[in-house]
């Protein structure tokens, strides 16, 4: 299965949910390979950290990349693509060659406005790929705020999907995208929970 993890705004945690499903699918045993299709590089950022990484991390930013998906993934349970924000001709290649594609909003009013572009991406794609899994994860959640419950009432009422495992906003995440680890390598427990459930998800929601 080919994931992509899109959001034509930045700053919403794209680059660390796709390094972190990477990581919780590795760690289930499965042969998995993460592509980093932003310009800016910080997913091959964090692999570099890391004394050996757990799996292969790739720079693919080029609007080709549903023309070569093919011949990528043939070696791999899973491909994971974190994808770049304001970059439409690589992020309509990416929709094109992706399974599912994950839409990860913070709880802000501001991120619902700006993902409506992403969304109307996928639209346009829907015709060519009326199979694709598309779902909306709200990422850097603070405890059971009132606006973390809005952003999700919000997308549920215009009909979007969206995951039921949240992530929330942790220290352990940030600091481990700059160090090259991820939660499983620290002593954060819900950080951990959080990543195994919303990764299951995400295999479920597999058609």
């Amino acid at each position: 299965m080919i994931i992509a993890f899109l959001n034509q705004k930045g700053g919403v945690g794209k680059t660390t949910l796709a390094i972190h499903l990477a990581a919780e699918l590795n760690k289930r045993g499965l042969k998995v390979l993460l592509i980093d299709s932003d310009p800016q590089g910080s997913a091959l950022g964090w692999s570099a950290a890391r004394a050996e990484a757990p799996f292969p991390v790739i720079g693919m930013p080029k609007p080709t990349i549903h023309r070569e998906i093919a011949a990528i993934a043939a070696d791999y349970d899973h491909v994971v693509i974190d994808g770049p924000p304001r970059v439409t001709d690589l992020a309509k290649s990416i929709i094109a060659a992706s399974d599912q594609v994950i839409i990860p909003v913070t709880p802000s009013s501001f991120d619902l406005w700006a993902a409506d572009e992403t969304v109307k991406l996928i639209e346009e794609a829907l015709p060519f790929k009326p199979d694709l899994v598309r779902r909306f994860v709200v990422n850097k959640k603070v405890g059971s705020t009132t606006i973390g419950k809005d952003i999700r009432a919000a997308l549920e009422a215009a009909s979007y999907t969206v995951c039921m495992s949240d992530i929330g906003q942790r220290v352990a995440f940030a600091e481990c995208v700059a160090s090259g680890k991820t939660v499983h390598d620290t002593g954060d427990r819900r950080a951990q929970e959080e990543i195994q459930n919303f990764t299951t998800e995400v295999l479920d929601n597999a058609r």
